[in-house]
């Protein structure tokens, strides 16, 4: 462990000759690694090895420790001195967002490994890609051959028995898919949060092109123009998203324009000198549109996020991150979206178990 904080205090960069990254990266990508090395090969519902779950709760305490002297002060008690001054008495308390989002975190991180000890003893079990598997269930053999989804190739194939699985079972997998599913939706809302407070990099505001328009295309700019009540849904719609890769490189395309906009609109208010007056009802009209057009390209973003929830980070998040140097923010948007992704992984395998049993029903009928 004390290889490590050092590792952590010089910046990745052993040689201490001070050309290592910053200890916010730093951390960031410790707690990533751990994530990686600790869930990396887990592709099942079953309990973590108990190795690597000790291994996650220790080294985890100790990146989260950082934590406990990032500190705001906050009046604590008033006190009246001797010459009848009123003061107030101050004391240390975690920062604010740390305060409220890091205690989440960690009931969230029990919860999850909580959900995969409710796997110990299942009636499903796991099979490699094309192979038979036979398993005893009450004394007699069953063996099935599941088809994996080409998209899925890589993960070990879930099997059920011949007539699937038992109704406590199936009720034991959907309440666990919930909780799980809950979990995300919890940790995707820390992470956002937590990027959206991050300060945007000024290396990404000097890469905007100096056009909204030209981030997004004719097509989809004429129909944010529009005089009437904008629905991102219909476009959304009228754009036939294929797969992730469009949804993400879309969501760039937006986000750049968005701050294109804004950033127009602030600069076409900031218009006031005397010698501009005769200009002033043309900015006003400017500041308006670039305005609307970019709360338009708000909204659209967020109905974009909300239909492909699994999305990658976009081109800004990456940028934020990797120009951060709040250590604070740095840890919880990390914990957060290693949660985010376990918690992800988990509603997709008991996702995988149930689609096996209901075509093994189906079979039967």
């Amino acid at each position: 462990m004390k290889e490590r904080f050092a590792k952590l205090l010089l910046g990745e960069d052993m040689s201490g000759s001070g050309k290592g990254v910053c200890t916010a990266v730093t951390i960031s990508n410790a707690i990533t690694n751990l994530y990686a090395t600790v869930f990396g090969h887990n592709l099942r519902l079953e309990p973590l090895n108990p190795e690597k779950k000790a291994m996650w709760k220790r080294e985890m305490d100790c990146l989260l420790s950082v934590c406990e002297y990032i500190v705001e002060f906050i009046p604590s008690r008033s006190q009246n001195l001797p010459n009848g001054t009123a003061i107030e008495v101050m004391e240390g308390r975690p920062r604010s967002d740390i305060y409220i989002n890091l205690p989440a975190l960690k009931k969230l991180d029990a919860l999850l490994l909580e959900i995969l000890d409710a796997f110990q003893d299942t009636e499903f079990w796991y099979a490699e890609q094309g192979s038979m598997s036979s398993k005893s269930r009450a004394g007699s053999f069953r063996k099935i051959v599941v088809h994996r989804k080409e998209e899925k190739w890589w993960l070990p194939v879930p099997c059920v028995p011949q007539d699937g699985l038992t109704e406590k079972s199936r009720k034991h997998l959907r309440n666990k898919r919930d909780c799980a599913n809950q979990i995300h939706k919890a940790a995707m809302s820390i992470n956002s949060s937590i990027l959206y407070e991050m300060e945007i990099p000024e290396t990404y505001m000097a890469s905007l092109p100096k056009s909204g328009k030209a981030c997004l295309g004719d097509s989809i700019y004429r129909y944010m123009c529009i005089t009437d009540k904008f629905s991102p849904d219909n476009l959304l719609d009228c754009l036939n998203i294929t797969s992730e890769h469009e949804a993400l490189e879309l969501a760039d395309r937006i986000e750049a324009s968005m701050y294109t906009w804004r950033r127009k609109a602030c600069m076409s208010h900031s218009k006031s000198s005397w010698d501009m007056v005769k200009d002033l009802m043309s900015d006003i009209d400017s500041y308006d549109k670039n305005h609307v057009l970019a709360l338009r390209a708000e909204s659209l973003l967020f109905c974009l996020k909300q239909r492909y929830p699994e999305l990658s980070q976009t081109s800004l998040d990456t940028c934020k991150i990797q120009y951060n140097r709040d250590v604070g923010q740095a840890i919880l948007e990390s914990y957060s979206r290693v949660l985010e992704g376990l918690a992800f992984n988990i509603v997709a395998w008991i996702e995988d178990v149930l689609d096996v049993d209901r075509s093994m029903r189906n079979q039967d009928q």
